[in-house]
């Protein structure tokens, strides 16, 4: 059998100039979630298939990569489905671990408690700019807090983050996932169909509400109940207040309180100084996940040209593991998306230190020797990296080489004396 150069379909390999990038995102984004108080942990990257699987994932977990059971567990021949040959998968994001990891450890965690994880979570998606089979998800949750006081931090701690990554004039969308609800239900759809309607309302900004109206009727949907539904949009873009006129026309269709609390979490984000930023209701949003039970949102970049994070309230998840209602609410960071962004411009780290190859000659007497390495070892010190390679025949090539590498400088030692 033949061996195969090509990383997987979907997976790639990371050569130096991007992994000085990529750790610099890395190292920003820690060092700002851990100000605002997240506190770093981590899960294994298998979970159980069972968790996997458990309906809270939507289309995601028609991606998962499954492990297939191993020696006598492995009974091909009476097995009779896909599960009976799987009894674990790799994870396809980081919340439904969190949520096991808290159901396990919640007796010696604080409450509320802020995580911070960041991995490579795996989906057998069809690769596209910024969107891998393996990538790196950057999330921040807290857990234990009712209030919206978790949105608020959540948003507050991403956005900024964002800006000490040079980021400026992003758009954050927010919705509420039970007013998509109620106005669903205020317009006379079935609520068994409910995931279908939403599914087809977020192709608005791609088909239109022209084309949202055709599709709805095109998949069996009444004409009454789609020209009302409809027709909550268009007040919308006619009103002064969308939140305040859905309050208003969706009456005991919607829960006391959610439309108060959505425009809480705006007026205090729009409220902190120095926000370069625009934070916009938006009632078409709707994020795949079923986890989903209360406010989400969405982070989208002119440069990326749609969401490079997102996240929402999941009040219901940890419950599925621990028989008890939690609150959990959590954004994610796109981190390969920021990358692909930051590589376009070509971003270069600020502050890195000054590169320094030195370049020995083969054959170099050990005395001598010792004194070179003792010089990258006082420039070391001084704050430089410095690269301590034998010269090759062809060095103009190897300086070229290096100098892709980001190498500034270059020092040459020879046998016969140190020249510069």
């Amino acid at each position: 059998m033949a061996l195969v150069k090509k990383p997987v379909t979907g997976m790639k390999d990371i050569l130096p100039a991007e992994m000085q990038i990529r750790d610099y995102v890395m190292n920003v984004i820690k060092e700002n979630y851990r100000k605002f108080g997240f506190t770093p942990i981590e899960t294994p990257c298998v979970e159980h298939i069972e968790n996997l699987c458990s309906k809270q994932g939507g289309e995601n977990e028609k991606l998962i990569f499954k492990i297939m059971k191993r020696g006598e567990k492995f009974n091909l021949a009476n097995a009779s489905s896909e599960m009976d040959l799987a009894d674990g998968g790799l994870r396809y994001d980081l919340t439904l671990p969190l949520s096991r990891y808290y159901a396990n450890n919640a007796a010696n965690l604080p409450s509320p408690f802020k995580a911070l994880q960041i991995g490579s979570v795996w989906r057998a998606d069809r690769p596209q700019k910024g969107r891998f089979r393996q990538f790196v998800q950057c999330d921040i949750d807290i857990l234990g807090e009712p209030t919206n006081l978790a949105e608020i931090e959540l948003i507050l701690a991403t956005t900024t983050t964002l800006g000490k990554l040079g980021f400026k004039g992003f758009k954050v969308r927010i919705n509420e996932r039970r007013i998509l609800k109620a106005m669903a239900a205020y317009s006379g759809f079935d609520e068994a169909q409910f995931d279908l309607v939403f599914i087809i309302l977020d192709k608005m900004d791609k088909i239109g509400i022209e084309g949202v109206s055709e599709e709805l009727v095109a998949n069996g949907f009444t004409k009454e109940a789609t020209e009302r539904y409809l027709a909550l949009f268009t007040g919308m873009q006619e009103a002064k207040d969308p939140v305040a006129y859905l309050a208003d026309k969706l009456g005991d269709y919607l829960e006391s309180g959610v439309t108060e609390s959505l425009s809480e979490i705006m007026d205090s984000v729009r409220g902190t100084v120095d926000t370069d930023f625009e934070i916009v209701f938006d009632p078409t949003l709707v994020r795949g996940m079923s986890y989903y039970t209360g406010t989400i949102f969405e982070i989208e970049m002119a440069e990326f040209g749609s969401s490079v994070a997102g996240g929402g309230r999941y009040d219901e998840m940890i419950g599925k593991f621990t028989g008890q209602k939690t609150p959990a609410c959590g954004f994610s960071i796109g981190f390969e998306r920021i990358v692909t962004i930051l590589l376009d411009q070509g971003f270069v780290v600020p502050g890195s230190q000054k590169k320094i190859a030195y370049l020995v000659e083969k054959g170099m007497p050990s005395d001598r020797l010792c004194e070179v390495i003792k010089e990258a070892q006082q420039e070391r010190a001084a704050g430089n990296q410095v690269l301590v390679v034998r010269m090759n025949k062809n060095k103009k090539f190897q300086k070229e080489q290096l100098e892709k590498d980001g190498y500034e400088e270059f020092k040459d030692f020879y046998k016969e004396a140190l020249k510069y």
